[in-house]
């Protein structure tokens, strides 16, 4: 039995769920409006303030999509109501970040800068302070993007295990190798 597939999503103030004849979830809140196509076997239904998944039968193949479906809509529930942030920082010496509008400037260690358009639904902020790390803070209220725009970002330049220069999550512990010199 799924756990997740069974856990009711609870809807909060002011988010709005519209469900079509196609099995077509719209979520509508005070941050965006999203939607997403339910495969045709997984029933959708709203009942007070509350959404409830249901899948017709024990296979596979049902219980996955049960509870993917499920964590998909709790994810747009609670993006269209608080929205997702990201938070990215550069480490090195010399490494810079600036935007203007929704195009980003990465300046780490190339040749050249790295220009990179981010989509309108993500909002860019970037931040640069003396003494401390410049800092990308990406904000959406769709999940699954968001967290692929920051791995895009972070594969620019991955953070190295030996001094721990690149672009890092602002929450991502690196494991740290000894150099040449701790082996004798």
């Amino acid at each position: 039995m799924s756990r997740i597939g069974n856990a009711l999503i609870q809807i909060p103030a002011g988010v709005k769920i519209d469900i079509s004849q196609n099995n077509l979830v719209s979520v509508k809140g005070p941050k965006g409006v999203l939607t997403q196509e339910v495969h045709p076997d997984i029933k959708v239904s709203v009942q007070d303030d509350t959404i409830r998944i249901e899948r017709p039968t024990d296979q596979k193949r049902h219980k996955a999509m049960h509870g993917m479906y499920r964590s998909v809509l709790a994810n747009m529930v609670e993006g269209v109501h608080k929205g997702f942030v990201k938070e990215l920082e550069l480490v090195g010496v010399g490494y810079r970040i600036s935007n203007a509008g929704n195009l980003l400037e990465i300046s780490v260690g190339f040749s050249h800068p790295i220009m990179m358009y981010i989509p309108d639904e993500v909002k860019v902020m970037t931040k640069t302070e003396k003494g401390s790390n410049p800092t990308i803070r990406l904000e959406s209220p769709e999940k699954q993007l968001l967290g692929q725009i920051a791995a895009k970002i972070r594969s620019l330049r991955k953070p190295e295990p030996y001094k721990g220069k690149g672009i890092k999550y602002s929450t991502e512990v690196l494991r740290r190798k000894a150099g040449k010199t701790a082996g004798k």
